[in-house]
C-alpha cells in the first residue's frame, strides 16, 4: 500500500432526509445525520464515512463525540508526522481508546486517497472476487401488519434478494409468521432484534424456529456472549451477532464460545474495513458465514460496503440496498438494484464521485484541519 502525506482533513456533518421513517427497537429516524471526512494529499483526495448517530443508542458513539475526537485527537495524531501507510493508521491511533466508527472514517479516507494515487479500486485492494453482490433490504418496525405486508411486497417487486425485519417485544412472532405465511417458504427471511431481549425470553424466541429463518440477529445485549451461547443451545434458528462483534478477537471468542453461527460485519462498528477483512478471514477459517450490515450509509459508505461484500466469505445477502431505499437524492450517483444485485464500483479508490452541489445542500457543519504549512488548502478538490 502506497504511503500518503495528508495536507489536511475536511469534516462535514450532513443531515439527509429519509424517504420514509426507519424504526428499530432503539428508536426512530426521519433523517440521517452522518459525518463525512475528506483527506487531501499532494496527489489526490479520499473520502470516509463516519456512521455514528446523533445519540448514543446503537453504540456509545455519537455525532458530537465523533466531531470532538476527530479534531482533538485523531487529526493531530496523523497530521504533520510525514508519510502514512493507511494500513498503519489503526496502530497510530490505538492509544485512543474506543471510537471505532470515527477511526474507521479517517482510515477509509486515507485508503481512498492512496488508492486514487495508485489507480487501484478499493474492491481489488480488499480482494473482492465478484462484480455484483446480492442485495437484501432492512424493514423497520411498521405501524401495522398491513403496512408491513405492503412494504415487503414492494421490496420483493423491486427484486430484493432477502428481507430482514426489525423486531422487539410485542412486534416479533406475529409479523414474522405473517410474512412466512404470505410469501411462502422460498422467501429469504431473517429478523433483527438489536439487543431487545434477555435470556428469559428464550421460550418466546423459540416460536421463531418453525418459520425457516436464515438467522436471528443480536437477540441479547452486546456484552452477553455467554448468554448468547446459552441461548444458541435452546434455538434451532442460527444466532447472528452484530453489536457484539467489535474486533476480530471478539469474533474469534464468540465463535469459540458457540455464541454465534453467523456474523454481521459492519466496518464502522469494528474500527475500519481492514479490521472487517480480518473478521471475514477469521470467520471463513472457522466455516462461519458472514454478511455485510448497513448503517444507512451515503454513497460513500455504500461503495465501500459493496467492495467488502464482494469478498469470498460473504455468502449471505447483505444490507447493501439501492440508494433510493433511504434517500431521494444521495451525495453520489445512486446505487441501483439490478436483478437483486448491486454493482461493485471498479473505478480508482471507492469508485464514486461526491456531488459538490448536493453535498453543500445537506451540510450543516464543516471545518478544515490543515497540516502545518497547508492552511490555505481548505477548498482543494471541491
Amino acid at each position: 500500500m502506497t504511503s500518503v502525506t495528508p495536507h489536511g482533513f475536511e469534516t462535514r456533518v450532513l443531515r439527509i432526509p429519509l424517504v420514509a421513517p426507519f424504526e428499530t427497537s432503539f428508536g426512530r429516524q426521519d433523517e440521517r445525520e452522518v459525518i463525512l471526512v475528506r483527506a487531501v494529499t499532494a496527489g489526490a483526495e479520499g473520502w470516509g464515512e463516519c456512521v455514528t448517530m446523533p445519540m448514543p443508542l446503537y453504540s456509545s458513539e455519537h455525532t458530537e463525540g465523533a466531531w470532538d475526537v476527530l479534531h482533538r485527537f485523531l487529526y493531530p495524531a496523523l497530521l504533520g508526522v510525514g508519510p502514512i501507510n493507511p494500513r498503519h493508521v489503526a496502530g497510530r491511533v490505538e492509544h485512543i481508546v474506543g471510537h471505532r466508527m470515527t477511526k474507521a472514517a479517517v482510515e477509509l479516507a486515507l485508503l481512498d486517497a492512496a488508492l486514487h494515487e495508485r489507480d487501484e479500486s478499493f474492491a481489488s485492494y480488499l480482494g473482492a472476487d465478484r462484480t455484483h453482490v446480492p442485495s437484501g433490504v432492512s424493514v423497520g418496525i411498521m405501524p401495522s401488519l398491513d403496512a408491513l405486508l405492503a412494504t415487503v411486497q414492494d421490496y420483493l417487486d423491486q427484486g430484493y434478494a432477502r428481507i430482514k425485519i426489525k423486531i422487539r417485544p410485542g412486534w416479533d412472532v406475529e409479523p414474522t409468521r405473517l410474512l412466512r405465511r404470505t410469501f411462502g417458504d422460498d422467501l429469504l427471511l431473517q429478523v433483527d432484534a438489536n439487543a431487545a431481549y434477555t435470556l428469559s425470553d428464550a421460550r418466546l424466541l423459540r416460536q421463531l424456529d418453525d418459520l425457516g429463518l436464515l438467522l436471528i440477529e443480536q437477540p441479547l445485549a452486546e456484552d452477553d456472549l455467554v448468554q448468547h451461547a446459552a441461548l444458541a443451545t435452546q434455538l434451532q434458528t442460527p444466532i447472528c451477532l452484530d453489536e457484539s462483534i467489535v474486533s476480530a478477537k471478539v469474533a474469534a471468542d464468540a465463535i469459540t464460545l458457540g455464541a454465534t453461527q453467523v456474523i454481521n460485519v459492519k466496518a464502522g462498528r469494528v474500527g475500519g474495513y481492514l479490521e472487517a477483512v480480518r473478521i471475514h478471514d477469521v470467520a471463513r477459517a472457522h466455516g462461519v458465514p458472514v454478511w455485510c450490515g448497513g448503517m444507512l450509509e451515503t454513497g460513500v459508505g455504500r461503495a465501500a460496503n459493496a467492495a467488502l461484500a464482494a469478498l469470498p466469505g460473504f455468502t449471505l445477502p447483505g444490507d447493501i440496498s439501492a440508494s433510493d431505499r433511504f434517500y431521494a437524492q444521495d451525495v453520489t450517483d445512486p446505487f441501483v438494484l439490478d436483478e437483486g444485485r448491486i454493482a461493485v464500483p471498479t473505478g480508482p479508490g471507492l469508485g464514486v464521485e461526491v456531488d459538490a452541489e448536493r453535498l453543500e445542500a445537506v451540510t450543516v457543519r464543516q471545518s478544515w484541519t490543515p497540516a502545518p504549512g497547508h492552511e490555505a488548502a481548505a477548498v482543494v478538490g471541491l
